[in-house]
């Protein structure tokens, strides 16, 4: 039986609130052998103590071996299959600046970046661009023209912004053009199949105009282009889990993944303190709240082991406002691991730790990557997350007689 035609048949409305904290590329590696990962260097008294007295695993975000990206990785964690649902990077960033997608769009987004004279990137995210300037370089990509075919270009955040292709026929199976590493060129646009040759040209035209554009706009002197998608078809956390769902996420394009599923995205913060606010504002009308914490990722990108370190503890000392509120279930995980030895998303499994009246404890003495791998429970795919949430919160009943 499907999961979901199995929770639809399950599913038990009651008051209990579930709160899933996602700290994105939650897991990481030791720097050098024997040393510790940043989240066990980091001091989490809160995140320990919770740990001590309910249940901790570690979880793959897709499947053993599988290097996630943020779309599957959040896709596991709210209860779907992420390799049933395949989402381009393109439409969650579209719809998380609340871009109308329609049935004839083609969304990707784009990556300003920096190239040296031989046209080699130097730096895959432009130096991280304020979002003010990635807004005035979007106002010079917009005199792009391109034949019988509409052409949206938007800002997003920092270095990242959105294109929207419209026009009848227009098929989103295109190649991405970032190499995502340095010292190679930008990849030309491919279609994977004969229906996405018309959009991976269109694609090219862009790219080929806003070099020209770009080439004085150091560091965002070139762009890179990921997730080219149509918007899919994807049933609602409410239809599936009877889930009064709310985003409080500051990135558009968790924004964009969760208004994709159906949640309600009340707010638009800042920092945390700002997300907690909001959660608390509006605590009585939400069954489920999604918590995204982007910077435990952006540090792990970046190989900043000292400031992963330190957002994990800025997170861990906001605990104690969450517990205030008194949720049935509170899970604190990853959406992958991002560690700052590699410098990018990897494989490896993501500690997590739910916290329920119902939990059975485990020998789990803190919460970190050696801690977890002996925890109760085990180590297991994303997906079955969020029904084991629903469980400890009296939300499915008994399967068969």
């Amino acid at each position: 039986m499907d999961m979901h035609k199995l929770t639809r048949e399950l599913n038990v409305n009651n008051e209990a609130k579930i709160v899933l904290v996602v700290a994105d590329g939650l897991g990481g590696l030791p720097m050098e052998p024997g040393g510790p990962t940043e989240l066990e260097a980091a001091a989490t008294p809160y995140l320990d103590e919770l740990a001590r007295h309910n249940t901790c695993g570690l979880m793959y975000p897709v499947l053993p071996g599988i290097t996630p990206g943020s779309g599957p990785g959040h896709l596991g964690l709210f209860g779907y299959d992420p390799l049933q649902y395949a989402i381009g990077r393109g439409v969650l960033e579209a719809l998380g600046i609340d871009f109308d997608l329609g049935p004839d769009d083609v969304a990707v987004r784009g990556n300003f970046c920096t190239v040296d004279g031989e046209g080699l990137i130097t730096d895959r995210r432009a130096g991280r661009i304020p979002t003010e300037t990635c807004a005035k370089l979007v106002e010079k990509l917009r005199a792009i023209r391109l034949p019988d075919v509409q052409l949206f270009v938007e800002p997003v955040r920092d270095y990242r912004f959105v294109i929207v292709f419209r026009a009848a026929g227009l098929e989103g199976e295109v190649e991405d053009t970032d190499p995502q590493r340095v010292g190679a060129r930008p990849l030309e646009p491919k279609a994977r199949h004969a229906g996405a040759q018309r959009t991976a040209e269109l694609a090219a035209q862009f790219v080929h105009q806003a070099r020209e554009i770009l080439r004085h706009d150091r560091p965002a002197n070139m762009l890179t282009l990921r997730g080219f998608a149509k918007r899919p078809d994807i049933p609602t956390m409410r239809d599936v889990y009877g889930l009064r769902a709310a985003a409080i996420a500051v990135y558009p394009m968790y924004r964009g993944l969760a208004r994709l599923v159906g949640m309600t995205l009340p707010a638009r913060p800042l920092q945390l303190e700002d997300q907690l606010n909001a959660l608390r504002r509006h605590w009585d009308e939400f069954d489920f709240f999604f918590l995204h914490y982007k910077y435990t990722d952006s540090t792990g990108e970046d190989g900043n082991f000292p400031g992963k370190v330190k957002h994990l503890e800025h997170l861990d000392a906001q605990i104690p406002t969450l517990l205030s509120l008194k949720p049935a279930v509170l899970i604190v995980t990853g959406d992958h691991s991002t560690p700052c030895r590699l410098r990018s998303h990897s494989w490896h499994p993501v500690p997590v730790l739910l916290a329920a009246e119902t939990c059975r404890p485990d020998r789990v003495s803190g919460f970190g990557e050696r801690e977890c791998l002996h925890g109760g429970l085990g180590q297991f795919e994303a997906r079955y997350l969020l029904p084991l949430a629903l469980a400890h919160a009296g939300r499915l009943q008994k399967y068969g007689a």
